[in-house]
C-alpha cells in the first residue's frame, strides 16, 4: 500500500499548527546541520587520528549515525557541551546497523561496511525499504563486494566486508540521489586505489552536496579533484582530523525564514556563515524572488516582510530539500508558482511530490503535480484540516508555515520533525512569543 493513502484519521497525535495573531519579530538560533555532521562522524571515523565535533547536531538521524559507527568499533564520546570526540578504531562486523529513515546512514555507511571485517546487515523503518537503494548495492558490487540483498536492491541488505577494497574506476546513475555519490567519497581515500567516480544518467541532483563532501574532504587534507562536471577523483591516503565546528543547519532556517514572510515581520538566524556549501544558502535569493527583504551582516542573516508572498517559477534541482518550504509558502502566495527539477524527492522520506500535493489540495488549495515538480495556484478558499505528515519532518514543518495563516491545521505527528530538529515545536512557538 502506497505511503499516500494514510486516512486522517492517523494513529499518532495531531498538532494545532499556531496561528499568527502579530507580526514575528525573533532572533531563532539553529542546531549544527545535519549534512555537515553526518559527513564528519563519517570522515572521524576513517581519519588517522582523533576528531573534535564542536556544535554537531543532536537528532535522530545523527544519533542513528553515532550507533552506526559504534557498532563498527569507533569510539564516539560526547562531552557536556554535547561537542563529540570520535577515535577511529579498526572497523569490524558482524554488525547489524538500524538506518531508521536516514538517507546518510543507509547511503554513506555501506561503503564504510566494505572496510570492516565481517558480515555488516542494514535495515530501517518500513518506510525505508521504500527508498532507492540499487545504487548503491550495484557499486559495492562492482567494487568486488559481495552484498546479500535477496535480489530486491533495497533494505535490508547484507554487506560482507573484508576489510580491503581495490578502488579503481566506477562508472554509475546517482539520478535518484546525490547520496550515492557521496557515500562512495567519503570511503574514497581509504580505498587500494583510490576513486575515480563518473555519474552516467539522466540528471544529477542536489550538486551542491557532492561539492560539501568534496569540501569536508579536501579540509582534511585528502586529495580530491572534480576534473569533469559530473565526474569526481578521490587519491588513496590518509587524512587528518583535529577539531571541526559544524555550521548552523541552513536548511532547518527555512520554516523559521519563512515564518517572516507569511506573518510578516522579521526573523535573525545567528551564525550564518559567509561562505558555505550548504544549499539552504539558497533561502536568500529564493525568499527574496517570493517578496522579502533580506540582509546580512553581524547579527547573522534577518528576513524583513510585510506578510506579502509572490510566486515563484524556479528549478530547484540543486537543493530539492528547499521544495516543502517554497510549495508551502506557494500555497499563500498571490500568484502562480511553478517548482521544477525535483523529480528525485518522490524517493525520499516519502513522495514528497505527492504528499505536498495531497495536503495542498486538502486544505482547499490548487496544486497539480509535473513530471518533475509541482505547479501551485493562489486559492481563496484555504480551511483548516488535518495536515498529514508521512513520517517526514519537512512536510510537518511545511504544515506548520501554512498554519501560521490557516487557522484549523492540525499537523499530524510533529515529532517527525525530530529526524533534524528534536525542539521544532518549541522553537516555533518561544519564536511566535517574542514579539
Amino acid at each position: 500500500m502506497s505511503e499516500l493513502n494514510h486516512s486522517p484519521h492517523s494513529e499518532h497525535p495531531f498538532w494545532p499548527a499556531p496561528v499568527a495573531t502579530a507580526a514575528v519579530n525573533a532572533t531563532v538560533p539553529l542546531p549544527g546541520s545535519k549534512s555537515l555532521t553526518n559527513r564528519e562522524l563519517v570522515l572521524s571515523a576513517l581519519a588517522a587520528e582523533q576528531t573534535l565535533l564542536t556544535a554537531p547536531l543532536h537528532s535522530r538521524d545523527s544519533a542513528l549515525m553515532i550507533e552506526a559507527l559504534r557498532s563498527l568499533g569507533t569510539r564516539i564520546d560526547e562531552n557536556v557541551n554535547g561537542d563529540l570526540l570520535v577515535t577511529p578504531k579498526p572497523l569490524e562486523g558482524p554488525a547489524t546497523i538500524n538506518c531508521g529513515l536516514a538517507g546518510t546512514v543507509m547511503r554513506f555507511v555501506p561503503p564504510m561496511a566494505t572496510l570492516a571485517t565481517g558480515e555488516i546487515t542494514f535495515d530501517g523503518d518500513a518506510a525505508a525499504r521504500k527508498r532507492p537503494m540499487h545504487t548503491t548495492i550495484s557499486s559495492l558490487r562492482a567494487l568486488g563486494v559481495e552484498v546479500d540483498d535477496g535480489g530486491a536492491g533495497s533494505l535490508p541488505f547484507t554487506v560482507k566486508g573484508t576489510g580491503v577494497v581495490e578502488g579503481g574506476e566506477l562508472v554509475i546513475d546517482a539520478s535518484a540521489s546525490s547520496q550515492f555519490v557521496s557515500g562512495l567519497l567519503l570511503s574514497a581515500p581509504r580505498f587500494e586505489k583510490g576513486l575515480t567516480l563518473r555519474h552516467e544518467g539522466e540528471h544529477l541532483p542536489s550538486l551542491p552536496h557532492i561539492e560539501m563532501t568534496l569540501d569536508t574532504l579536501a579540509k582534511r587534507g585528502a586529495r580530491v579533484s572534480n576534473p569533469e562536471p559530473t565526474v569526481w577523483r578521490v587519491e588513496p591516503g590518509p587524512f587528518g582530523g583535529g577539531m571541526v565546528a559544524i555550521e548552523p543547519d541552513l536548511s532547518n532556517a527555512g520554516p523559521f525564514l519563512a515564518a517572516a514572510m507569511v506573518a510578516g515581520g522579521s526573523v535573525t538566524i545567528p551564525g550564518w556563515p559567509d561562505s558555505t556549501t550548504q544549499v539552504g544558502d539558497e533561502f536568500d535569493g529564493i525568499l527574496q524572488q517570493m517578496g522579502a527583504t533580506i540582509v546580512r551582516d553581524e547579527r547573522g542573516l534577518t528576513i524583513t516582510s510585510d506578510g506579502k508572498i509572490h510566486g515563484i517559477n524556479i528549478d530547484l534541482s540543486i537543493g530539492g530539500e528547499l521544495a516543502p518550504v517554497v510549495a508551502a509558502l506557494a500555497a499563500l502566495a498571490d500568484s502562480p508558482s511553478v517548482i521544477s527539477g525535483i523529480a528525485h524527492l518522490r524517493g525520499h522520506e516519502t513522495d514528497r511530490l505527492a504528499a505536498l500535493a495531497t495536503e495542498i489540495n486538502r486544505i482547499g488549495g490548487i496544486c497539480r503535480e509535473t513530471p518533475d515538480g509541482l505547479e501551485i495556484d493562489p486559492s481563496d478558499n484555504l480551511h483548516g484540516a488535518k495536515w498529514l505528515s508521512y513520517e517526514d519532518h519537512r512536510m510537518a514543518t511545511a504544515g506548520a508555515i501554512i498554519g501560521l495563516r490557516v487557522p484549523g491545521i492540525e499537523v499530524e505527528n510533529i515529532a517527525t520533525t525530530s529526524k533534524t530538529m528534536p525542539d521544532f515545536a518549541q522553537m516555533w512557538l518561544k519564536m511566535l512569543g517574542a514579539n
